[in-house]
């Protein structure tokens, strides 16, 4: 009888040391599970205000793909309001942004105006600008009106600021 006792006593023990081992390891894989928040804002880019892209910028835009290398030179007017952004070109071409921000970028899109790219088409364009390394860098994708299916061009940016 009293065997019977130890082996029921050790079964029992041999259960509960089981389910509590479960338990802390349940917890464990929960807490791996869990989201790092700490972790995860300090990865998160900081978000960005008009303010930050305020001056003005000289940029080289220069296709992404193509025949046509050739770069696009032109300067931005940035301001810390929605108002007053522009694209100026050296033909004196001056085309007003409509802006806003997305995290840590900024969106602008053009009305429609003669392409400096090419000769007798005009052109709307959807640029995102965001601030790395002291720079503006980003893509813009220019729309060609009655372009056939030459219509579309990405060109990629680099902007840096004027003194």
């Amino acid at each position: 009888m009293q065997r019977i006792t130890h082996i029921a006593l050790a079964g029992s023990t041999i259960v509960f040391l089981a389910g509590c081992a479960k338990s802390e390891s349940a917890k464990d894989t929960a807490a791996a599970m869990a989201p790092d928040t700490t972790a995860a804002a300090a990865a998160a880019p900081a978000a960005a205000s008009l303010a930050d892209f305020a001056g003005k910028w000289q940029v080289r835009a220069t296709p992404e793909s193509g025949k046509d290398t050739s770069a696009t030179n032109y300067v931005l007017t940035a301001t810390a309001d929605t108002s007053g952004w522009a694209l100026d070109f050296p033909s004196g071409v001056k085309v007003p942004l409509t802006v806003s921000v997305a995290g840590d970028s900024v969106v602008m899109k053009s009305a429609s105006f003669p392409s400096q790219r090419r000769k007798a088409v005009t052109v709307v364009t959807e640029s995102v600008y965001r601030l790395q390394g002291g720079k503006l860098v980003g893509t813009t994708t220019a729309h060609y009106k009655n372009a056939g299916a030459d219509s579309v061009l990405v060109l990629r940016n680099e902007g840096t600021k004027v003194p």
